[in-house]
């Protein structure tokens, strides 16, 4: 296997040739013959590096973190569901995945809550992996760990949740550094800090929500062809080329991931971060891999996912309706569900979120089947 330096060394290398290609040569011959040279640099391309082409347990600070895994259900290892309420009422979670069409899973997703100095927190993110499903797993397995130690968490959650996507990247790269894997993973994940929700986004899963019903982009997909990304990775030293689909070095088809260590440093786990206050007007949080988004429309799942009271029937319809409408991809999404009126923060009965038996979170995974 070609070693990391070399293989950067050839994406340079090749996005310099591609360039002298059209320069010199598709100037002064018919789009019939630079159709070919393109044809063949592609080819050529994925001789080299084909191998990496893209097929496309937590403690508070204040005491002990319950980790219930709650109604979910198999079958044949290939679809899983389940939900869970916040004891304080003022939201239900449902998650939803599906193996579909892939001979192998890849997704992974992870939901929590718990109170950190008195104040309630709930996590929520989608890692779909890619060219394998260790990326996902270590990120499911670590990243919301990570960030709940953060010094900063509390102070500045934006700071804290850039730093430890990098950091947690970075100590992926070092565990995996013996081995022959060069796996990535997207990650789309939201933190709602009291009221406040935070949506980071590296990679190709994406989160929404709807206010007053209407669906609103709380992230946006990082693709290569994005004008932003791509001179982000031009100035870098690399190239984005044409090979099926828009393409970092002709390789992978999203300009942003975790992992895929040869990459480097086109690729990048640095997260765009947008921040939301939930308003009575916000009803719905939707996050989902790109198996749901490359067929249901932002507009069409929200639309879905209102049809159902319950936040698990309504993850679960997505997941459907993305599969009979031919998603060929691994499918797996979270839906949650604001009550407001159900809040009110002068009854004495409310549940006390510091309580470490009403805690309540699901941290759940899928092991990828063969």
């Amino acid at each position: 296997m070609l070693c990391s330096s070399c293989i950067r060394s050839l994406v340079v290398q090749a996005g310099t040739f591609a360039k002298r290609l059209e320069t010199n040569s598709i100037g002064g011959r018919s789009r019939q013959q630079a159709s070919r040279i393109s044809y063949w640099r592609n080819r050529e391309y994925k001789k080299i590096i084909g191998m990496m082409v893209d097929t496309g347990s937590m403690s508070s600070r204040d005491g002990p973190f319950v980790d219930n895994m709650m109604a979910e259900k198999y079958e044949e290892g290939r679809f899983a569901s389940g939900g869970w309420k916040s004891e304080d009422g003022r939201l239900d979670c449902g998650y939803s995945s599906f193996q579909g069409k892939r001979v192998t899973m890849e997704d992974f997703y992870d939901t929590k809550t718990l109170s950190i100095g008195g104040r309630s927190i709930c996590l929520f993110g989608i890692f779909d992996g890619h060219g394998g499903s260790r990326a996902a797993e270590y990120l499911k397995d670590h990243l919301f760990d990570n960030l709940m130690k953060h010094p900063q968490f509390l102070t500045d959650a934006k700071f804290a949740i850039s730093e430890t996507y990098q950091q947690t990247d970075a100590d992926f790269l070092n565990a995996e550094k013996e081995t022959f894997r060069d796996d990535g993973s997207t990650a789309s994940t939201a933190v709602l800090v009291d009221n406040h929700l935070y949506v980071a986004n590296v990679g190709d899963s994406r989160t929404i929500i709807s206010k007053a019903g209407k669906a609103i982009a709380l992230s946006e997909d990082h693709k290569p062809n994005r004008s932003d990304e791509r001179k982000r990775i031009e100035n870098a030293g690399g190239v984005v080329m044409w090979a099926g689909t828009w393409r970092v070095g002709g390789v992978l088809a999203m300009s942003r991931a975790f992992g895929n260590r040869m990459l480097k440093p086109f690729v990048v786990a640095e997260p765009e971060i947008q921040d939301q206050e939930i308003d009575e007007q916000i009803d719905l949080l939707i996050l989902a891999s790109d198996g749901l988004w490359d067929v249901v429309q932002n507009e069409d799942a929200v639309s879905l996912a209102r049809t159902e009271e319950e936040p698990e029937a309504a993850a679960r319809k997505l997941t459907e309706a993305a599969f009979s409408r031919g998603s060929a991809d691994n499918i797996t999404c979270i839906v949650v569900r604001f009550h407001h009126d159900k809040i009110d923060p002068t009854n004495p009965d409310k549940v006390d979120p510091t309580n470490p038996d009403k805690a309540e979170s699901a941290s759940v995974e899928h092991e990828s089947t063969t």
